[in-house]
């Protein structure tokens, strides 16, 4: 019963946030964005830093229950922000926020000083690799052909000669087979599928119902969560996630102690990343020949 009042509670959430999806300012032109490094980004990307300035002040204000999140490219429109679950969704960051510094943080760092660098740096590789699936499948999704070829490429060579993923020789200045930044929830973007809502979660941090349906089919698509029994998948995880965390201590520090209120930094941060992710798929689509649909992306 517990089980289906949460499967219950979350479709609630994602169809109230698909039906409060917000225009963009403009469709016409696509929107360049920064990010921020995010330790509980729920997709495990690492965008760049950024996010923590104030925005300067506008001529006309936002409608109620929205934000305007800043382009960073001079000559672009903001893009709309949807926030109406603000007071539950600080509660989250203050619960993942505490989570971080009490549990992630202290176990990452006594990690540190056991395992050497290079061996957590395999470690990541190997995950990396191990997640092959999900990229290959969702660039196949985007029409990106070449991205497809370049992951079942760069699979091959990490799995022949990196030994089982541990190094990442197709990196290399010599074959240079670049890791391909594809998920579902980017796949929607794609599809016209707007980010709705922002929300963020406990544990995973910072969402949209765009981004949690794409968790969820990422994760069907990841061979860990296949392992058995049924806690194994999750114990991986949360062993990834600590490595991940003892290669980038210092990171989310970094950036509250640069922003005046770091619940919004990261809002609007993990949401303008997102929209750029959305839009380079969109370039990479059918060698960037796919337009931009009617709606939000």
């Amino acid at each position: 019963m517990n089980k289906v009042k949460w499967i219950l509670l979350f479709s609630a959430v994602v169809t109230f946030g698909f039906s409060f999806n917000p225009p963009l300012a403009s469709t016409d032109s696509p929107t360049a964005l920064g990010g921020a490094t995010l330790p509980l980004l729920a997709a495990g990307e690492k965008p760049s830093s950024g996010g923590a300035e104030a925005s300067p002040a506008r001529d006309t204000a936002p409608e109620p229950g929205y934000v305007e999140a800043e382009d960073e490219e001079a000559g672009q429109p903001p893009i709309t922000i949807a926030d109406p679950l603000e007071s539950f969704n600080r509660a989250m960051y203050h619960f993942n926020d505490r989570l971080y510094f009490w549990v992630l943080k202290p176990v990452a760092q006594g990690y540190n000083e056991v395992v050497p660098e290079g061996a957590r740096i395999s470690v990541r590789n190997f995950f990396s690799n191990l997640t092959f699936p999900i990229r290959f499948v969702n660039c196949l999704l985007q029409a990106n052909f070449n991205g497809a070829t370049i992951e079942l490429s760069r699979f091959t060579v990490n799995t022949l000669l990196g030994l089982g993923g541990l190094f990442d020789p197709a990196s290399s200045q010599e074959m240079k087979l670049v890791k391909q930044e594809a998920d579902f929830g980017q796949t929607l973007g794609l599809y016209g599928v707007g980010q709705g809502i922002f929300l963020t979660w406990p544990v995973f941090g910072p969402s949209t119902p765009r981004d949690s349906v794409g968790l969820a089919g990422d994760w069907f698509v990841n061979p860990i969560t296949y392992l058995s029994p049924w806690y194994i998948p999750y114990a991986v995880k949360s062993y990834d996630r600590v490595n991940d965390v003892s290669l980038r201590i210092g990171d989310y520090e970094a950036l509250k102690e640069a922003a005046i209120d770091p619940y919004l930094a990261l809002r609007d941060a993990y949401l303008q990343y997102r929209q750029k992710k959305v839009e380079d798929a969109r370039a990479r689509s059918l060698g960037g020949k796919a337009q931009p649909p009617p709606g939000p992306p």
